[in-house]
């Protein structure tokens, strides 16, 4: 689903899940977003989180972003995974 170019900055525009079936520091994933910019990631709570605005969206500028979203756990050596998001932008102006 499009994100309008007016969505204010903190608007959830996924949900995202994560896990790993280890044990102690094994199991525990850290996820980030690349690129940082104009989105970001907040853990609402174990393995989930959400992928929110940080910065006010201009579609003339940027008409869809490609995310990705990665996930290491705290193994030794660190099992490493990340998935694409593509995030559309919509046009509240177009006449």
């Amino acid at each position: 689903v499009p994100v309008s170019e007016d969505a204010a900055v903190g608007t959830v525009v996924a949900l995202l899940s994560v896990s790993d079936r280890d044990s102690g520091s094994n199991g525990r994933v850290r996820c980030a977003v690349w690129p940082p910019v104009p989105f970001g990631l907040v853990a609402t709570f174990a393995g989930s989180y959400s992928l929110v605005l940080r910065e006010a969206l201009d579609r003339e500028r940027v008409s869809e972003y490609e995310v990705e979203v990665r996930a290491e756990d705290g193994g030794s050596p660190p099992l490493r995974a990340s998935r694409g998001v593509r995030v559309p932008v919509s046009d509240v102006n177009d006449n």
